[in-house]
């Protein structure tokens, strides 16, 4: 890679080229360098993920990279301690004398301004969100200007430095719609682009969107038919075109491109090109991070395997659904409006089925309908299991967990991590579900925030599903499938879809 040198310390990608990852040399095992971050908020500044304070969010954040990787260090501090006594002032400053990344939120005090502005000239990374107009942007030690200075990303367009590079402006423009989702997710993307781009390689990042002549020359060789179907088929070539459009490692730009465009012919281009020939030349893998354990117990029974299959089935049989997403926390994949889900047991012995309904609101403004099959398997423990889908035209493979139902069936939650191989992309997420869509009450509140609390997820990460137009969903499921074996659902007053 080249360096990025600019007004910085030299600190770079350049200078840790030898140890980009860990490596096996004479049996030694040579561990790259921790990527150190500071995170400087505003003092009781409150952030647009339901009001949670922004210093909370931070913390966060700092917890879901260590997800990633071990080596990533955030420390968070509100801007106060700048005003507090020398002790604490001298920590801060020993931390930005040695930072990678200085991530600035919410900042307007003059007096942080001001001390910032005279303890931050080495740091190579600085990104500035609803701050102070006062305050500079780096990347890779190149100072950036916008015409709405303050925040970096507000209008990346606007970039003005000459010796600022084109991969410069896609990283900030990637960074920029990461950071405008407002989303837990999307907060710590930004983040991990930057340590990519500048700092060592991510691996849950490595998704390049082409490997050059050998990508070309795979395609042609083993897809030429299929590449050129999709060429002339107009959903499959705004597909491409809109995937082209976003950053190859923005899964939630990628997957509402697919939704919103999907055809047969996507389904064959992909099917060959990535799922049968991999011409991407991509891996990833399920995260195990973060570990989720699973229910134990239920009606004060042992949880057996048939059991916890019966709780994902849920209401199927008193409703149409087993049940309905109420809120998700994945952005690429749990945001979809009216959100039905069907389990049910195949006719053949043994096999076990998922069927999510859900409608997609298009790139071009219309509401659609779209349906998925998973086979599900279970895994040695009761309420995990794997789960595999072929998604227009690539297999991704899930590992779920039912963390919690209550006893009453009135609200479930489900833990998934995944990754799509052949697509580059890996990623986890939850879903909290109900039989009618409506979030549990309050008498309810203390368990389901402790059973966030055990897939790392806190409350103010959930966004609501739009369930209020929900008319007519692809609902039913094959003839000769079968539903509970062990439990008993109350049968409920099926409310309208």
């Amino acid at each position: 890679k080249t360096a990025l040198n600019g007004d910085g310390d030299g600190r770079g990608v350049s200078q840790i080229s030898a140890v980009l990852e860990t490596k096996e040399r004479n049996n030694v095992t040579i561990t790259p360098p921790p990527v150190k971050i500071v995170a400087l908020v505003g003092e009781e500044s409150v952030s647009p993920l339901k009001s949670a304070p922004w210093e909370e969010v931070m913390l966060h954040t700092a917890n879901r990279l260590k997800w990633v990787d071990e080596g990533f260090e955030m420390d968070v501090f509100s801007d106060n301690i700048i005003l507090s006594d020398q002790s604490k002032v001298d920590i801060l400053g020993k931390k930005l004398s040695q930072t990678d990344i200085l991530m600035i939120v919410a900042v307007t005090n003059q007096e942080t301004i001001s001390w910032i502005q005279g303890n931050s000239k080495n740091i190579p990374n600085i990104i500035c969100f609803e701050s102070s107009p006062a305050l500079t942007n780096k990347l890779g030690g190149l100072s950036l200007h916008t015409e709405v200075k303050g925040n970096l990303f507000s209008k990346v367009g606007s970039i003005l430095q000459v010796k600022n590079t084109n991969e410069s402006k896609e990283i900030a423009q990637t960074v920029s719609e990461a950071w405008n989702r407002r989303n837990s997710d999307d907060i710590r993307f930004c983040i991990l682009v930057i340590i990519n781009a500048y700092i060592r390689p991510v691996s849950i990042l490595q998704n390049l969107r082409s490997k050059g002549f050998s990508t070309l020359n795979c395609m042609v060789q083993n897809c030429g038919s299929q590449v050129l179907n999709c060429l002339l088929d107009p959903n499959c070539r705004n597909a491409l075109q809109c995937l082209n459009n976003c950053s190859p490692i923005d899964q939630v730009c990628n997957y509402r491109c697919i939704a919103s465009y999907e055809s047969p012919a996507l389904e064959a281009f992909s099917l060959c090109v990535l799922q049968k020939h991999n011409c991407l030349q991509l891996d990833a893998k399920i995260p195990e991070k973060p570990y989720v354990p699973p229910m134990e117990s239920f009606r004060g029974q042992d949880l057996s395997h048939d059991i916890a299959e019966d709780l994902f089935i849920g209401w199927l049989g008193s409703l149409n659904w087993s049940w309905r997403v109420v809120a998700g926390q994945n952005p690429a994949y749990d945001q979809f409006p009216c959100q039905y889900q069907l389990f049910y047991r195949g006719k053949a012995k043994g096999s076990f089925w998922y069927e999510p309904v859900f409608q997609v609101s298009t790139l071009e403004g219309q509401l659609v309908w779209r349906r998925r099959r998973y086979r599900v398997k279970r895994w040695k423990i009761p309420a995990t299991f794997y789960f595999s889908v072929l998604d227009n035209g690539v297999v991704s493979k899930e590992f779920w967990t039912i963390v919690d139902v209550a006893d009453d069936l009135s609200w479930g939650l489900f833990h998934y991590s995944g990754a799509a191989q052949v697509a580059g992309q890996s990623y986890t997420g939850a879903v909290l579900v109900s039989p009618n869509g409506e979030y549990p009450d309050e008498t309810q509140k203390e368990k389901l925030v402790s059973s966030l609390e055990k897939c790392g997820i806190k409350e103010w990460e959930l966004f609501m599903v739009d369930n209020c137009s929900c008319q007519d969903p692809p609902l039913g499921i094959p003839d000769g499938s079968s539903l509970h074996s062990k439990i008993e659902v109350e049968p409920k007053q099926q409310s309208s879809v």
